[in-house]
């Protein structure tokens, strides 16, 4: 199941998914916007109870990959997005669309957690890291990919498609997987205690204790919510981005995935480039570089500035969400379960920002901007959580102060 032939197949899967999942999850909030007279509210709403889901059913889907099989998880995620996309086809109402939305996401919690522990098990630390920065870049840039053509696809194909395509993608995913599923009975495995040898680990990871990796574990594990958080309260609000600059469906996605490429072009850079490894300043600088331009892209009437935030908010999650799942990966030895675990965080994130905007948006509902102005103040207070937890961390490991959390 481990061998790296395989998990070019895994990494065709992840490419895969990444496309269907990237083109219903974001363009649906076009969809209900259009069709059913979504505000900004609504959207965010249906994008909160999507997180709320996703929170405990990705913790849940990692402990059953763990427990039952990658496959089975993954046969099972397929096919429940699969159904749940066909049955959107004949629902009209908008709350016919939520239980799609929601039923989508229960099967795709079965998914990533499970993608993202084939990627990396049966590796020693040095095939980790270039396993996981391969898995980055594969599904970064179909994300990419999915977004700056889904306006295209969608305008073109119709709002059927946003069902139908999707699903017929997932139905080949599933068939790929009975492929691979086969090959690896025929390929050579190693077990479960043999590592794949990939040559010596990088020389500033071979001196971090454990201790010290799980502290930075606990730290990104800490940042990644509120990366959600801010990409999360985005992608609902594009469609009024894209309304304020008067941006077709078509252009909007053109435009808007400015940040996705950025996002892509970070993951390169870390896989390539090891020296941010353990070093506090890279994590706190891209957490307040992602504030700033979370506020500039959906606060400012001037696509220049979007294009310019778009490109530092992209570099900047890009370190942050690299940071939680390098981490998961390298501190954890049951790679289910932390995928799960880092893909649940994620889910806090995924409800966080929309419930936050929601929230001040009923609170104040004369302010068209209480929401981005809610959630940024949330990112506010999670920065001083993390630099006090950064802080106290150092106080009591004082050897992390000289070495790391530089």
């Amino acid at each position: 199941m481990f061998h790296r032939k395989l998990k070019v197949g895994y990494f065709a899967l992840t490419w895969l998914n990444i496309l269907a999942t990237a083109y219903y999850g974001n363009y649906i909030f076009f969809l209900l916007r259009k069709e059913y007279g979504f505000a900004n509210q609504d959207n965010l709403l249906y994008a909160a109870l999507v997180g709320f889901l996703y929170i405990f059913g990705a913790w849940h889907a990692g402990n059953f990959a763990q427990k039952r099989g990658y496959y089975l998880a993954l046969k099972v995620g397929f096919s429940v997005m699969t159904v749940s996309l066909l049955a959107g086809m004949f629902l009209n109402t908008a709350l016919g669309q939520l239980f799609v939305l929601l039923a989508w996401t229960f099967g795709m919690c079965f998914t990533w957690p499970t993608l993202e522990a084939l990627a990396s098990e049966g590796e020693d630390r040095k095939g980790l890291a270039t396993m996981v920065g391969v898995y980055n870049v594969v599904w970064a840039s179909g994300a990419s990919v999915s977004y700056f053509t889904g306006g295209a696809l969608l305008e073109s194909l119709g709002n059927q498609s946003l069902f139908w395509l999707p699903a017929a993608v997932h139905i080949v995913q599933f068939l790929f997987l009975l492929f691979l599923q086969r090959a690896a009975q025929i390929l050579p495995n190693p077990n479960s205690s043999t590592v794949i040898e990939s040559g010596p680990i990088d020389p500033h990871d071979a001196t971090i204790p454990l201790a010290r990796r799980k502290t930075f574990l606990r730290l990104a594990w800490l940042a990644n919510p509120f990366a959600y958080i801010a990409m999360n309260t985005v992608l609902p609000l594009i469609p009024d981005v894209a309304a304020r600059l008067h941006l077709s469906t078509t252009l909007a996605g053109f435009v808007c995935s400015v940040w996705m490429f950025a996002r892509l072009a970070a993951f390169v850079l870390l896989w390539r480039w090891n020296g941010w490894h353990y070093h506090f300043g890279w994590l706190c600088s891209a957490y307040v570089t992602m504030i700033g331009c979370f506020v500039a892209l959906l606060l400012v009437e001037n696509l220049a500035v979007v294009v310019i935030s778009q490109l530092l908010f992209g570099l900047s999650v890009g370190v942050i969400y690299y940071s939680s799942l390098f981490y998961s990966m390298d501190v954890g030895e049951t790679k289910g379960e932390h995928g799960g675990f880092h893909e649940a965080l994620i889910g806090i994130g995924l409800f966080g920002g929309p419930a936050i905007g929601t929230l001040a948006l009923r609170v104040f509902p004369s302010n068209p901007d209480a929401g981005t102005i809610g959630v940024t103040v949330l990112l506010g207070g999670g920065l001083c959580v993390i630099a006090v937890a950064g802080t106290a961390l150092r106080r009591r490991t004082p050897e992390l102060a000289q070495k790391s959390l530089r």
